[in-house]
Formats: structure tokens, sequence, C-alpha cells
């Protein structure tokens, strides 16, 4: 399954992805806001992918690989160069099961609206494929190109949901949330 935007191909990962997951999520300016998620060596980068492969047999969709569509949609980028990643996965959040909405760029494609374009695409996707889910985004209080690229995507800030998170305290911002009671 492949999303198509106006300068993006997401696609399901594939074995030869390893190596862009590994440099992208190896990078400490990429997991700035969430140090847990550095990886350290290819084995991990190796298991990571094996996660989302496991999502996408399970469940027909999860992150997809971001690359540049064709020759010159992405400057910088090569055709079907990796830019990042985006997608979506269930999650346990209180009680509750939902969509968490992932996104992780190169910082060479920071500033570009790449992160705001993928997410878009891929909350319509989950708008048209499961628009029963609710999808949920956390993202850091500091991390405010985070916070604009969820806002621009669909999300509203729920500060009702906030909570602590494994690297810091975790804004939550929602689509297609459940009202209070339901």
């Amino acid at each position: 399954m492949e999303i198509v935007t106006a300068r993006l191909a997401l696609r399901r990962p594939a074995p030869s992805d390893v190596d862009a997951m590994f440099e992208i999520h190896s990078n400490p300016d990429c997991c700035r806001h969430n140090p847990s998620d550095l990886l350290t060596d290819r084995e991990d980068a190796k298991r990571l992918f094996l996660r989302w492969d496991d999502h996408w047999r399970r469940h027909s969709f999860g992150y997809w690989v971001a690359a540049a569509r064709d020759a010159g949609a992405v400057p910088g980028a090569g055709p079907g160069a990796t830019v990042g990643f985006c997608g979506l996965r269930f999650v346990r959040f209180r009680e509750r099961e939902v969509l968490n909405l992932f996104y992780r760029l190169d910082p060479a494609y920071w500033g570009t609206g790449l992160a705001t374009e993928a997410a878009d695409a891929v909350v319509t996707w989950a708008g048209e494929h499961l628009p029963e889910w609710p999808i949920l985004a956390r993202v850091r209080p500091e991390n405010v190109p985070s916070q604009k690229v969820a806002v621009r995507a669909g999300l509203s800030r729920a500060s009702h949901l906030d909570e602590p998170g494994e690297d810091g305290p975790d804004w939550m911002y929602t689509i297609r949330w459940p009202a209070a009671g339901s």
C-alpha cells in the first residue's frame, strides 16, 4: 500500500530500509525530544524494523517510509530517497485502543513542510480507512515544530489527556477523540 502526496511516496518499510531507519533514529538531533528512541547500533534498527513489520502484517498498515516521489520533488533528495518516516500504529492509552501518529524526518528536511505533508496524508488516509479510530500524537512541550505538524494535520490540543511520558511530559493532540463519558 502506498500513499502519494505532491512530493512524497509513503510506502511500507522493507528490510532494505534498515540502514535508513538506523541513520535517522541514531541521530541525536532526531531523537532530542525522545531520547529513548535513539538507536545505538544496526541491530537496534533491525529490531525496530521487525516491530514495524509485525504491525503491518497484523493490521495492513503502520509506519510508512516517506520517500521523495520523483526527481526535483524534494530538493536535495533523488527519486525514492528516504526523507523520514510517518504513520500510525495501534497503542493502548488510558484503557483504550487508539492510533498513535508518528513522524520523524531527517534533519536535512526539517522546515520544508514535508512532515506536515506526510502527517496530513496519513491522517486523511485514516479518516477514509479507519474512521472509527481516534488518533493521538504525543508531543513534548518544548517541541514546537512537532506541535505545529500535529495541528496542521488536523489534530487538536487535548490538555486534559496530558501525562508523564517516558522521556518527559507528553502533551496530547487528538482527532476523533470520544466525548467524555463514552
